[in-house]
């Protein structure tokens, strides 16, 4: 086969594990218009991140989602990655939507839902927390608040939790109800967050833990703030309660007090999620995904005494894994790539292979440049014989990222995160603690 990036499907990478295969085809971005239209829900935060410059989005949660501010000929991402590694930054992440359960069964019904205990999350809480299904599936990774005993939000991945949730119900009878709330969150990420949320809200929110929560109000507009984000830098999420209505009070509040600090509006910072090992779904997983295939097994807590949906299967795979002999054909791991830099979304997963002679039998979901490491680095999906550290592989890069046209670069496999996070994961945490599981 050609190793130029291609149409045809990649025949050579085993999908067998699959029922629907990953579209590995190499198409390129074809440049097409997005179509803005009713039929996509804009947000209440929307018309403000146009105002701000937005230029490009996507869909996400079938809504529109901005995914670019600066232009490229003023830096374009990159740009945007310094004011948040550097000063602090806004995001319109809207489309977290949030699910609330509430009622007298609430923490049951969360319990049996979400891999981890939540008998262990105390009120004014939060955790990151997997759903799976009954095979051991990812269905959602959201960040779940417990704001109140008989409350849980959870501020969703790109993937419909609300109606699984009341699927799930309609069988079990728990006693709560299940909805989405207008409720609609912002973040505020970079290392001075915490002085520009201070600004706001008062001090008090200094002495917020990570996953904690604080109730507040900004312009008379009532917030819950949470110290959580997608960045791997310290940062906030504010949500706003009733935010069709207030959206514009607490928008402008947060850039009139961020002006100071060298505020930024910026896209979700998908470059600084990489390097702090942080996953999208439905680009690192998806409903076909197990934990343990795409470095979340540490979700699958060893102590938890409760059932939950999908325990059975995970607690097979687990023991599988420990075999040698997992269930699935590839794992998620990190790569240092050779090339020259990476500062945009890639349009495709990206191919990759054990060397330039040979068939792809794997491919990147995530790359990006990273300015401290002075490499690009990148998630991808390898054989599972082949995910070891210090791997050496190659990848097929578009040609106005390769040294050589034609040739694939270098790709090792290494450890993720690849950079520090301000704020461990909880990964991070069990390992450092000695386990291979969070609770």
């Amino acid at each position: 086969m050609s190793k130029q990036p291609n149409v045809n499907f990649q025949r050579s990478i085993d999908q067998g594990d699959r029922l629907v295969p990953v579209n590995l085809r190499q198409s390129g971005d074809p440049g097409i218009q997005m179509l803005i239209s009713n039929r996509v829900r804009k947000s209440p935060y929307w018309h403000l991140s146009v105002e701000a410059g937005c230029w490009k989005a996507t869909v996400y949660n079938r809504m529109y989602h901005p995914r670019a501010y600066v232009r490229p000929e003023d830096g374009g991402a990159m740009e945007e990655y310094r004011a948040l590694v550097n000063d602090v930054t806004l995001w319109n992440v809207a489309v977290e939507r949030p699910i609330r359960v509430k009622g007298p069964d609430a923490e049951a019904f969360c319990n049996h839902v979400c891999t981890r205990d939540v008998t262990r999350v105390p009120t004014m809480m939060g955790r990151y927390v997997v759903l799976c299904d009954e095979q051991g599936h990812v269905l959602n990774d959201p960040v779940m608040l417990r704001v109140a005993d008989d409350e849980f939000w959870f501020t969703i991945s790109d993937s419909d939790l609300a109606y699984w949730f009341k699927g799930i119900n309609h069988g079990l009878r728990y006693d709560v109800t299940i909805d989405e709330i207008d409720v609609s969150p912002l973040q505020v990420q970079g290392p001075k967050s915490e002085d520009l949320i201070a600004d706001l809200v008062g001090e008090g929110v200094r002495e917020v833990p990570y996953y904690g929560l604080m109730a507040g109000s900004i312009e008379g507009a009532e917030v819950l703030i949470s110290q959580t984000g997608f960045s791997g830098e310290k940062g906030y999420e504010v949500y706003a309660y009733d935010s069709t209505l207030h959206a514009e009070t607490i928008w402008n509040a947060i850039l009139d007090k961020g002006e100071k600090y060298g505020l930024k509006v910026i896209a979700p910072a998908h470059h600084r999620r990489i390097a702090a090992g942080i996953l999208s779904y439905g680009q690192d997983l998806d409903h076909e995904t197990n934990p343990f295939q795409c470095n979340l097994g540490h979700m699958v807590p060893k102590a938890k005494e409760a059932d939950y949906i999908g325990r059975d299967a995970l607690e097979r795979t687990r023991e599988l894994v420990n075999q040698g002999q997992p269930p699935f054909t590839h794992q998620l791991v990190g790569l240092k790539l050779g090339g020259r830099p990476i500062e945009d979304y890639a349009p495709d997963f990206w191919l990759v292979g054990h060397d330039a002679e040979g068939e792809p039998c794997g491919w990147i979901t995530s790359p990006w440049y990273s300015p401290e490491l002075g490499t690009n680095i990148a998630m991808a999906y390898v054989p599972v014989a082949s995910a070891a550290l210090g791997t050496v592989l190659v990848a097929w890069l578009p040609d106005e990222f390769l040294d050589i046209p034609g040739q694939p670069v270098d790709a090792v496999v290494c450890e993720m995160p690849f950079r520090a996070s301000v704020n461990p994961s909880s990964r991070e945490r069990a390992k450092a603690a000695g386990r291979d599981h969070a609770f």
